[in-house]
Formats: structure tokens, C-alpha cells, sequence
């Protein structure tokens, strides 16, 4: 019993960890995210399928190669389209859940595209304006691991709650 709120207690820091690198990436976000929603499956308080795990093992494999495969930092070495991205990220996931949760995942998404969308209107992210090439290529090398890392702590903010 002790080891069960043990694993409880670090999968859920795990999670706060995640959401810490979505707003100040340091590293890739969606690993600790995983390895939170692993920890909180082994302390039989959630129950996640095998399929979900291998899915989104499989997502956060490609956000580490996105990681190491992209450059460090943006274009004018301003890091605030972060703060845009995950807040918003977030905010569309809890929408999600609240919604209908088979919905969750296109609310992370939509979230973290209209944060993209509100940084580009901004005099600091004028750079990648919505009909450029640049507005796509950012949002699948910084977005999508903030849609990875979000989607897998909504995952477990349901296995909590609902069940």
C-alpha cells in the first residue's frame, strides 16, 4: 500500500515536471509525461490500455528525435511563444476533458494552435505569420511536443478523475 501512493506520488510529480518543460523547455517534455503516466498505471490508481501506451510511447519516441533533430531556440532568441503554446495547450485539454474526453486530444491540439496563432500576432513572433511555410514547420518542431507532453498528463488527470 505504501509503495502503491509511493509510485502515486512520483508519477504525479512527473507530471507537474512535464508541464514545468512545456512553459521553459529544457528537454523534451513528453519523457517525464510518460514516465508519470507509467508510474500512476503501476500504482494501480489509473488503468491505461496497452494500446494507449504504445501509442504514445510511440509519439514521445518522435518528439525526442524532433528534439535533438531541431535547432535550439528560435529565430530571434525569443522564448515567450512557450508561455502561448503550453498555456493554451493546456487550456483546450481541460476544455477537452470537461467537453466529452474522446474529444481531449483535438482540444490540446486546437489550444496549442491558437496559442501558436496569438504569438504570431504579437511584435516578437511577426516572423511566422499564418500563411508562411514557417507557421507549419513551427508548429510541428515545437507544438507537437507540447501536444504530445499535454495530451499524456490530460490522459492521466482522466484516469484520476473519471475512474
Amino acid at each position: 500500500m505504501v509503495l502503491h501512493k509511493f509510485l502515486l506520488i512520483a508519477g504525479a510529480l512527473c507530471l507537474i515536471a512535464a508541464l514545468v518543460l512545456v512553459l521553459r523547455p529544457r528537454w523534451v517534455a513528453a519523457v517525464p509525461a510518460f514516465i508519470g503516466l507509467l508510474l500512476m498505471h503501476l500504482s494501480y490508481y489509473i488503468a491505461v490500455p496497452m494500446v494507449t501506451f504504445i501509442f504514445w510511447g510511440v509519439a514521445t519516441l518522435i518528439t525526442v528525435a524532433l528534439f535533438y533533430l531541431s535547432p535550439s531556440g528560435e529565430p530571434d532568441g525569443n522564448s515567450s511563444s512557450n508561455l502561448y503554446v503550453g498555456f493554451t495547450a493546456m487550456a483546450g485539454g481541460m476544455l477537452g476533458i470537461l467537453l466529452a474526453p474522446r474529444l481531449m486530444v483535438l482540444g490540446v491540439i486546437l489550444g496549442a494552435a491558437m496559442g501558436q496563432l496569438a504569438y504570431s500576432r504579437t511584435p516578437a513572433g511577426r516572423w511566422m505569420l499564418m500563411p508562411s511555410t514557417m507557421f507549419g514547420r513551427y508548429f510541428l518542431a515545437k507544438c507537437l511536443p507540447a501536444i504530445v507532453a499535454v495530451s499524456i498528463v490530460c490522459i492521466a488527470v482522466m484516469g484520476l478523475v473519471i475512474d
